[in-house]
């Protein structure tokens, strides 16, 4: 499954390719885009997993760019 979610305040477009690099690591992502000028983090996984990996890519999301919100 893909889903979209937006990025509020993603301010660095260096700091989106460090995000999207890590996020894709995850165990469970298939795919992972971060768009800088969208704003916006697109992600293909399995449906379970899901929940668990947005708690993840959330926590990346925060070390990186602390004033960055992921919105679920």
């Amino acid at each position: 499954m893909t889903r979209s979610y937006p990025l509020h305040n993603l301010g660095c477009a260096s700091c989106a390719a460090k995000m999207e690099r890590q996020i894709a690591r995850v165990p469970g992502v298939q795919h992972c885009t971060v768009n800088f000028m969208t704003g916006k983090l697109v992600l293909e996984v399995k449906e379970e997993q899901l929940t668990q990996i947005l708690k993840e890519a959330d926590r990346i999301v925060q070390r990186i760019e602390p004033r960055v919100r992921l919105q679920c």
